[in-house]
């Protein structure tokens, strides 16, 4: 493990960040980090409790909002999708957060739920029924299917249907256990019940889902002395009421307790945890004194009831008629341990039936293996999740890291180090967040290897299936790209578009957009590569354009065949190789093609861009042999090149009904047919690599005529995203970057960017909105989001009133076109 970068508050003289206590933080999917601070003011000695929220690219672009919550908050709990984040206080007050026009940095409190006075000490969202299990062991397989496998599991609720309802389960203080419920018309119905009978007070909790669609809860005392209690919790709804009904389950006492050598010596249970949320069966417990602690694992399994031999010659048991018991036994246990101070369990949902306590070489050490224990010494451990045996070891402080044993005894002897206070892995468990007892946020690398020494395939085939595993669930991928060095991007690529083609046509449809996505923000770490970042990004709107005008296209007759009139212009120009447009466009049936003139006319920059980039590319075919530059992969990218092809002829036809929609041309000849021109020379492209495994160099003639381009038409200059500001880039040399909260890091850009300059608008140039290819000015007047991801810039409020319009921004409203979250931007962007 290594430090990436750390991110602190500016000092300030009268108030002051000090962290909560307790103090939380939650990772969602989103590679979205929450956590608290405490805004305390020396002059009227009151504290304002804060939520503080991040995007792990963007940390010190932090968005703080006053919670709200009169009492420190115990508890943040993200949803499944990484959108929405719950915050439930020491006063029983549940709130939910949402985004605000769908950005990172701007949130709001929607609704919320109370348990009057009675602290919340667990949190969880109620199940949604999807799980996907991962096989380490058959990584090498070429099915995703067999890679990950969808789990049977059930909701914890279900509304009509089947469709999962959405809420949340917590517990208080005082053994009572609330759930919420979210009605689809926006009201919440809330309903709170003991736990058990005999209330007692619970001082530590936590939440676990069954696959049958049961809620347990483990709760403590938290006294090592006294038994770990668990509960079946049970949601229905009736006659419009939530119904809240408990059971009592086995029990245990942790093992220290039982040894007489330990008897007295671990007092207090601090930390309980279940293994997993959807893992209800394993738990882990910690134990501590003033000074140490001990940890331990339990599984709760099903084991046969002997039956006394006086019954067995009554009535004999016979196989499955045995009777069965539920009964918890002790996996692993460690030695006496420095005091933990903060848990961090993985996310990933690892299948463990061959990959527990017996696992070959190349998995054993896979990252989703191992949790994260934070000590009072200041240093976190890896350790196995079921085995407890120690994977990986971070001393932190705040001098550089010891290099050898001696010098770490003295610097832990020294004094009272800084350490973790809440802790939370990455959602493939590469990333390691802490927040320390100043309120400073630490991020971690943690080796695909675990320390360990392993062959450059092996780590590349981890970080190849973490990749791939992101690409199936729609998560981020962030913290995967905080280990891919430069000398690794042309395979990792490589790899995984041999993956993908593996994969159904079927599935490759559904995951086209999201691999393009994946190669751009992979090719940007590299100087050889970057180049191509520009390319990927183009293909991303490419793709988009090409959905949305087809979209629009709409049958003559409503007893059509099968295919839509998208597909069969997909058809039908694969099929007809004439370089004349207007032959081409004579096999369709234009009738399908009629728009309203006003649709046709809000179209037209989205056009432009299809006629401008046809043209560039073109231009640059001759250039093709000179260092690559952006547009190069397009050159032998069939598919891209034929979904160009079908557009033109899209506009051709639209250009009969509305001309002014037409691209726009500076030619040196009124007579000459552009689009004709541009046609032709695009079909015999196209012609040369519609084939992937059979690519030809296009001939003489075809390089002839493009060098005569720049005579006949004028070159536009085409606007490329801007090169990235997030810190990504900035970390691949493994050196420590300090960042400050609130402040830009006023750090040199990429290495490589000066290869960019040719291609990125100088300040004061006039700005452009990216994906509705608008002028903004060169000082825009309007609100704009950037995306957190690939850094593209929009206007956040829509000026287009045309239906067809608002369909190409329904494309990206929520995210950008590269799955990125969009974040507001200040006026002054530059």
């Amino acid at each position: 493990m290594d430090l990436a970068y750390v991110c602190e508050w500016e000092r300030r003289p009268k108030s002051n960040h000090c962290p909560s206590i307790p103090l939380v933080c939650a990772w969602s999917c989103r590679n979205l980090i929450a956590f608290t601070t405490d805004l305390r003011n020396e002059e009227e000695k009151d504290l304002t409790h804060m939520v503080h929220i991040i995007d792990t690219e963007h940390p010190w672009d932090v968005y703080s909002v006053n919670s709200g919550h009169a009492e420190v908050i115990t508890c943040l709990e993200w949803d499944q999708s990484g959108s929405r984040l719950l915050s439930a206080d020491a006063d029983g007050h549940i709130k939910c957060w949402s985004m605000t026009d769908h950005l990172a940095n701007s949130w709001e409190n929607t609704v919320g739920s109370m348990v009057e006075g009675d602290p919340v000490v667990a949190l969880s969202w109620l199940h949604n029924g999807v799980k996907l299990a991962l096989h380490v062991e058959k990584s090498g397989a070429s099915n995703f299917g067999e890679k990950f496998s969808r789990v049977k599991f059930s909701p914890s609720l279900t509304l009509f249907g089947g469709k999962p309802m959405e809420g949340w389960i917590a517990v208080t203080i005082s053994g009572l256990v609330t759930v919420s419920l979210l009605k689809p018309n926006g009201q919440v119905l809330t309903s709170t019940e003991s736990l058990c009978r005999l209330r007692c007070r619970v001082a530590l909790a936590d939440v676990a889902f069954t696959g049958g669609g049961n809620i347990v809860v483990a709760t403590s005392d938290g006294s090592s002395t006294s038994p770990v209690q668990f509960y079946k919790v049970c949601v229905s709804v009736v006659n419009e009421k939530c119904k809240i009904d408990t059971e009592i389950l086995p029990s245990l006492f942790m093992r220290c307790t039982t040894d007489p050598a330990r008897k007295d010596k671990y007092p207090a249970i601090t930390h309980l945890k279940f293994l997993a949320r959807d893992m209800s069966e394993q738990v882990l417990l910690c134990a501590s004194n003033q000074n140490s602690s001990i940890v331990e694992c339990w599984s709760l399994r099903k084991e046969g009831l002997p039956v006394n031999n006086i019954f067995q010659q009554i009535s004999p048991v016979v196989g499955d008629k045995q009777p069965m018991i539920l009964k918890w036994r002790i996996l692993s246990a460690t030695n006496d341990l420095d005091r933990v101070s903060a848990v961090a369990l993985p996310k990933l949902p690892i299948s463990l039936t061959n990959t527990d306590l017996k696992v070959a070489n190349d998995t054993k050490f896979f990252p989703g293996l191992g949790l994260a224990l934070a000590f009072h010494d200041g240093s976190v451990h890896i350790v196995h999740r079921l085995s407890l045996q120690m994977m990986a070891v971070f001393y932190g402080s705040s001098s550089q890291r010891p290099v050898d044993e001696q010098s770490i005894k003295r610097q832990r002897t020294a004094g009272p180090l800084v350490h973790f206070k809440a802790m939370q892995l990455s959602w493939t468990s590469l990333a390691l967040a802490g927040i320390d007892s100043h309120g400073k946020l630490s991020m971690l690398r943690i080796s695909p290897s675990m320390g360990h020494v392993l062959d450059m395939n092996t780590s590349l085939r981890h970080l190849l299936f973490l990749l791939e595993y992101c690409m199936v669930t729609g998560y981020d991928w962030w913290d995967i790209l905080l280990h891919v060095q430069p000398n690794m991007v042309q395979n990792l690529v490589e790899k995984l578009h041999e993956e993908y083609m593996r994969q159904s046509a079927a599935l490759q449809q559904v995951l086209s957009t999201r691999i393009v996505a994946m190669k751009a923000s992979l090719c940007k770490l590299s100087s050889s590569t970057i180049a191509r970042v520009c390319d990927y990004h183009a293909k991303l709107f490419l793709i988009a354009i090409s959905c949305t005008l087809k979209s629009l296209l709409r049958p003559h007759f409503l007893n059509t065949p099968d295919k839509s009139p998208g597909d069969r212009l997909t058809e039908i120009c694969s099929k007809i190789t004439d370089i004349d447009i207007d032959k081409v466009m004579i096999n369709l049936k234009t009738e399908e093609f009629v728009l309203e003139m006003t649709t046709l006319q809000s179209l037209q920059q989205l056009i432009q861009w299809v006629g401008d980039f046809v043209l560039y590319l073109l231009a640059s075919l001759p250039n093709q042999g000179s260092p690559v530059r952006p547009g190069h992969s397009f050159l032998r990218d069939g598919a891209s090149l034929g979904m160009f092809r079908e557009l033109m002829v899209v506009i051709r036809i639209w250009g009969l009904l509305k001309p002014s929609c037409l691209p726009v041309y500076t030619a040196t000849s009124d007579t000459q047919d552009s689009m004709s021109l541009l046609f032709r020379l695009l079909t015999k492209l196209w012609l040369c690599c519609r084939e992937e495994n059979h690519i030809t160099e296009p001939d003489d003639t075809l390089i002839d005529e493009c060098c005569l381009l720049p005579s006949q038409l004028l070159i536009p200059n085409i606007d490329w995203l801007p090169i990235n500001d997030g810190i990504i880039s900035k970390l691949q040399n493994k050196q420590l970057v300090r960042l400050q909260f609130g402040k830009a890091p006023g750090l040199v850009g990429h290495t490589v960017s000066s290869q960019f300059d040719a291609f990125v608008r100088a300040p004061g140039q006039p700005k452009i909105d990216h994906l509705r290819r608008l002028h903004l000015g060169a000082y825009p007047t309007e609100e704009c989001k950037s995306c957190t991801r690939c850094g593209c810039v929009t206007m956040l409020k829509s000026p287009n009133k045309v239906t067809a319009v608002k369909q190409w921004e329904q494309r990206w409203i929520k995210n950008c076109l590269c799955g990125g979250l969009w974040r507001r931007m200040p006026l002054s962007y530059s």
